[in-house]
């Protein structure tokens, strides 16, 4: 991994965490930076880790130490994809790809308007959009709105539907998306919407995330290009 690719991983990872660490006070969990990780101690939201590594090498059993293993279903995100965690009771989940976007690039032409939901009453259309009857539209309680580098994006059909989104996450360096979603079309429908109001919102920010599989090639495809691996461990299965 070349040097400015190690550095976009480490602010990939720096966002996403500081994302996670949001999403859980949304939840009033409280978690905790540390020079090698954010961690919580208690289980974070649905689909969101229990810990995020920010540098590499991070000492296995601290990092283990500083989570909840109780019960089954802890994760962590192996940011740098460089851990074992077999030895101590977990197996990797998923693996997936940093991706970058810079912001010189310009934003693909959109068919949809976009907003920000900044009040309850548009978040929970985006969440019940971004849910698609999945029943997990409460991950996004109201208190998310409180978090200033937190914006949901809700990209609108003609009649004024929520029908695309995704959240972006500012932080120093960078912008994450992350909960990309079309309700028709796939990323390939989002991304456009979703990278015409990152341009607007953050115009000298690039755009960071991580995706997989069929995701990733879409992000290739709207001017992303992988920057290194990462891996998903869960604990206990």
């Amino acid at each position: 991994m070349t040097t400015p690719k190690q550095l976009l991983v480490s602010a990939g990872a720096r966002n996403n965490a500081e994302w996670c660490a949001a999403m859980s006070r949304s939840h009033g969990l409280a978690g905790e930076f540390g020079a090698q990780a954010w961690a919580a101690p208690s289980r974070t939201p649905l689909y969101y880790p229990d810990a995020v590594t920010l540098a590499p090498g991070a000492d296995r059993t601290a990092l283990a130490a500083r989570i909840d293993t109780t019960a089954p279903g802890a994760t962590v995100k192996d940011s740098f994809a460089d851990l074992d965690l077999t030895g101590i009771g977990f197996q990797v989940l998923f693996e997936a790809q940093w991706i970058h976007r810079p912001a010189s690039a310009p934003a693909p032409a959109s068919g949809l308007a976009w907003a920000v939901a900044d009040d309850p009453d548009r978040l929970r259309a985006w969440a019940l959009a971004w849910d698609d009857g999945d029943g997990h539209a409460d991950l996004f309680q109201p208190d998310l709105l409180e978090d200033p580098a937190t914006f949901v994006l809700a990209g609108h059909s003609t009649d004024g539907e929520v029908v695309a989104g995704a959240v972006a996450s500012r932080s120093h360096h960078v912008v994450g998306i992350s909960n990309l979603f079309a309700l028709d079309g796939g990323p390939d429908e989002a991304w456009p919407v979703v990278l015409d109001a990152v341009h607007s919102l953050f115009p000298n920010l690039p755009v960071v995330g991580y995706e997989q599989g069929d995701d990733l090639a879409a992000a290739i495809r709207h001017g992303f290009e992988p920057v290194g691996p990462l891996r998903i461990w869960l604990h206990g299965q």
